[in-house]
């Protein structure tokens, strides 16, 4: 399915990438761009929509404009659900208000792109492939350096979506415990019900 994009849907994603150039900061549109070019690579080898996962990986932080407190205020206007995580953490909210924009401000109605910006920064049970695609690429894309397994994880993630995506949540766990970060309970329970599946879970190294 990882489709030669047509020239409506490479018109598109060039007015979506002006778009974000013009309303993130320059070190978050770079990152932007290379999620979306990474989701693209790992559409290509999973066999999902290239226009799907550029898509989605260009809109992915279209919210990371605003300030904890905006992002807190315009939800509860809008009436998304906010957890007591998001609340205390406000800033874990940009994946919902971002779908919220996608739809809203820059026209998206396919329903998988919009789930995989909505749950791209805690993952959910039973992700399909492009949301699996988005939190991973988001993770690994060229420009991140937060972690020296990065190399490890973006072979194991290309290799097996999977097995990538239990590791990415494993550390991610494993790195709140030592701050003062409250623990998502949505990532736990996306680390919960993928590493019941059997995925052979990468050990770590």
């Amino acid at each position: 399915m990882s489709e030669i994009l047509c020239k409506e849907e490479l018109e598109k994603l060039r007015d979506l990438e002006e778009k974000m150039r013009s309303s993130l900061k320059e070190s978050r549109f770079r990152h932007t761009v290379s999620v979306a070019q990474t989701a693209a690579a790992l559409a290509m080898v999973n066999d999902i929509s290239l226009y799907q996962a550029l898509t989605a990986g260009m809109l992915h932080d279209c919210a990371k404009c605003y300030k904890d407190r905006e992002l807190l205020e315009k939800c509860k206007k809008k009436g998304i659900e906010i957890s007591l995580t998001e609340e205390q953490n406000p800033s874990l909210l940009h994946a919902k208000y971002g779908a919220y924009l996608a739809e809203h401000r820059y026209g998206i109605k396919d329903p998988e792109v919009l789930s995989a910006i909505r749950c791209h920064t805690t993952g959910k049970p039973a992700m399909s492939t492009l949301d699996k695609i988005i939190f991973i690429a988001d993770y690994i894309e060229p420009y991140r350096i937060h972690t020296e397994m990065l190399p490890y994880i973006r072979k194991l993630s290309f290799e097996n979506l999977d097995k990538g995506l239990v590791f990415i949540l494993k550390r991610t766990l494993e790195y709140l415990e030592t701050t003062d970060q409250p623990l998502d309970e949505m990532t736990e329970k996306t680390y919960e019900y993928y590493s019941a599946l059997d995925t052979e879970e990468a050990p770590r190294i």
